[in-house]
């Protein structure tokens, strides 16, 4: 028996075939991530000769959450992944909903993340370098406090935008990850679409700043899908209630209104704990 082909992670033709399989493929359980707050169990999955790695976790294994439908948190994950997909700019991993050996749940491609790649950086300084974005001062043992900064990226800044629309509330260090090709992934967005602002995230480099043209043509192409009869409004139906799908269109105009990057709100914790 020939060995079943892996999907390479990338091209436009491997992501179309990484969803299918995802969603049609033959899940294996092989181990469980513990550090996860949730279950988050990985997995093989295999169809017609493919096979792919995965993440699997199951709506049986989601920790409730006050503010947050019980439940729920699976289909939050894949209505980021429609908007994400929505955008052009292929930010969250191929994600689907689906069954499996534990019950629905979603069900995602696992990104092998490049070691080596700066993002993030805690550095002795009262004001960044040319190319890192000031985050916040945190502490760091014995009275001591350093800088945390991020890249002045532009695919950490398109990912700022998405989350600004999905209203992120957990956008940490740990869910980015940077292929061997160069593209950025987000991953982890169960606590997205809360009606109420929840913006929690370490990508507040550009707060206050004038959203790039890419960024309002895309908007401005959301607000389009996002209309009551517009594709990516009927996809997202199924998947958040439809106060959060309408709190989800005014997040877009009021992006669109304002040309700016969010800021902190003031109201809500603005960085995630733990950050990274």
């Amino acid at each position: 028996m020939s060995a079943p082909e892996r999907i390479p992670p990338r091209s436009m033709t491997a992501l179309a075939m990484s969803a299918e399989l995802l969603a049609e493929g033959e899940l294996t359980v092989r181990g469980r991530i513990r550090e996860a707050s949730n279950a988050a169990l990985y997995c093989t999955v295999s169809h017609n000769g493919r096979e792919a790695t995965c993440i699997y976790k199951p709506v049986a294994g989601e920790r409730p959450l006050w503010d947050f439908p019980d439940g729920n948190l699976a289909r939050r994950e894949v209505a980021a992944y429609e908007v994400s997909e929505a955008t052009g700019w292929g930010l969250v991993p191929p994600t689907v909903l689906r069954d499996g050996p534990y019950g629905e749940g979603m069900c995602q491609l696992w990104i092998e993340v490049t070691p080596g790649a700066e993002l993030l950086a805690l550095v002795d300084a009262e004001e960044p370098e040319p190319g890192w974005k000031a985050i916040v001062f945190a502490e760091v043992g014995d009275g001591q406090s350093a800088l945390l900064v991020h890249a002045d990226d532009e695919r950490l800044r398109r990912l700022s935008v998405l989350d600004a629309v999905i209203n992120n509330a957990d956008r940490k260090g740990g869910h980015l990850l940077p292929d061997a090709e160069g593209h950025l992934y987000g991953i982890d967005h169960g606590v997205t679409f809360n009606v109420e602002n929840k913006l929690r995230t370490l990508l507040w480099g550009w707060a206050g700043e004038p959203l790039t043209g890419e960024a309002v043509d895309v908007l401005k192409g959301l607000k389009e899908t996002l209309a009551p009869s517009g594709a990516l409004a009927v996809r997202l139906a199924d998947l958040v209630t439809a106060a959060e799908l309408d709190a989800t269109r005014a997040r877009v105009d009021d992006l669109l209104a304002s040309g700016k990057h969010p800021e902190p709100s003031g109201e809500w914790p603005a960085i995630p704990w733990p950050p990274v």
